[in-house]
């Protein structure tokens, strides 16, 4: 395993090592000796997956927050997605900033998000499948979100038009998702 930087501190992309031969690979997508040397986290609370049968598909801005907040590895295990974080760390220079990347399963590539990150994905090509690992299960009075399309954040999102759920498409700015914590942080 790989551990890339990314322009993000703490965020990561993962570059597994497959082996391979005449059957195809094969690859670690975790080994917590290699995580706890890298100062990441060190244990899985919970794996969750997700099947987006169409192109477009828009899932995110998503994060717990305290003390709730997940540490999360994420892959796409078929398909293509588009996959995006924001720096949501108070005080962190890099507060409200975006980095993304493209995800396929050939790659044999996943991001780690650090708590204090909002994530989020969009399908490029049709039954994609997304797969996450977190450091806390999933608990609903924790869960929070920033609007994808938010324009100080500016993630530069592939296809127009996505498909977007009611909760998601109601996300608060980070601008008036600060507001509402009582905190003076906006984004850029």
């Amino acid at each position: 395993m790989e551990f890339i930087e990314t322009p993000l501190a703490g965020a990561f992309l993962i570059a597994g090592d497959p082996l391979r031969d005449a059957r195809g690979a094969f690859a670690r997508t975790f080994c917590q000796e290699e995580f706890v040397a890298a100062g990441l986290f060190r244990a899985i609370a919970q794996c969750s997956v997700s099947h987006n049968p169409r192109i477009g598909t828009l899932r995110g801005m998503h994060f717990q927050e305290d003390p709730y907040a997940e540490d999360k590895i994420v892959a796409c295990t078929r398909g293509a997605i588009f996959d995006a974080i924001v720096d949501l760390r108070e005080g962190s220079p890099t507060f409200g900033k975006p980095f993304a990347k493209e995800l396929t399963p050939d790659a044999f590539l996943s991001i780690y998000v650090p708590r204090g990150f909002a994530h989020g994905f969009q399908t490029l090509a049709p039954d994609s499948v997304v797969s996450y690992a977190m450091s806390e299960p999933y608990r609903p009075e924790a869960a929070a979100g920033i609007r994808w399309d938010d324009p100080d954040v500016g993630i530069a999102w592939p296809l127009p038009s996505p498909s977007l759920s009611e909760r998601d498409a109601a996300l608060p700015t980070v601008a008036e998702w600060s507001r509402a914590r009582g905190t003076r942080a906006t984004a850029r």
